[in-house]
């Protein structure tokens, strides 16, 4: 596995946020977080990232600890895609070169903007290079912190809802986007969502979470009726639609 996450719990101040959380993630695998507003989603990634440091538990990038690593030292294993990309004045090709912080050591190198070509390329954002943050729109923002994030050359990726706010084709888009990133550069990815019908055409497995406790992981033929209800309290069916299972609320 190359992470692990073993009994980790988090407090802010005396209120317990996370409880006792386990799970694993193995290369090439697209994990998605499900679960209601306020269950600890968020939380738990910024402790898998370093942000936040948890209360108890352990966190394993293969066999090294993740508590005992300097915030360089994880961002050469992981990187975080926040809920919104921030604007600026900055153009693109700049924001994504800042990817390249946790490996420049006195300057920025030839390579270093290679590495940035090439991922840019990689998106097909050629067209925004030159571009200042904050005259894109919300999905032209997530593809440049997607391609910040992997000019980090990270194993494993951390996806706090990345299509929030996003229209369909632009939640479709980032969400191939990352799929093929998983699956094409042997890497790892963790993402937080609400839409559970985009998680589940998209993942390979999900963890249900509910009252900062694991009340599930399962790969997709694992999701039950009974499952989703326990954990939204609202009472659905699983339709197949072209070989994908979706989840449809039933009753008033």
């Amino acid at each position: 596995m190359i992470l692990s996450v073993s009994n980790v719990s988090f407090r802010y101040n005396s209120r317990p946020v996370l409880d006792d959380v386990v799970f694993n993630l193995g290369r090439n695998e697209l994990l998605a977080i499900l679960g209601p507003n306020g269950v600890g989603k968020t939380t738990l990634l910024k402790c898998l990232n370093g942000i936040l440091k948890p209360t108890a538990g352990a966190i394993m990038v293969e066999d090294r600890d993740l508590l005992q690593m300097g915030q360089m030292e994880i961002a050469r294993e992981l990187a975080y895609v926040a809920q919104q990309g921030q604007g600026g004045r900055f153009t693109a090709f700049d924001a994504i070169l800042l990817g390249r912080r946790p490996h420049i050591t006195w300057r920025v190198g030839k390579e270093d903007i290679r590495k940035v070509d090439a991922i840019i390329h990689a998106l097909g954002i050629d067209h925004l290079s030159l571009r200042h943050l904050d005259e894109m729109s919300g999905g032209e923002l997530q593809k440049v912190s997607i391609a910040r994030a992997l000019v980090q050359e990270p194993r494993i990726l951390l996806l706090d809802e990345p299509t929030s706010s996003l229209d369909l084709k632009n939640q479709q888009e980032i969400l191939s986007t990352i799929r093929h990133i998983v699956t094409g550069h042997g890497m790892a990815a963790v993402m937080t969502m609400h839409d559970i019908n985009s998680a589940l055409r998209f993942a390979d497995r999900v963890i249900f979470m509910k009252g900062g406790e694991i009340f599930a992981v399962t790969d997709l033929k694992g999701i039950t009726p009974q499952m989703v209800r326990d954990v939204y309290d609202i009472p659905v069916s699983i339709e197949s639609v072209r070989g994908y299972p979706v989840v449809v609320p039933v009753g008033n």
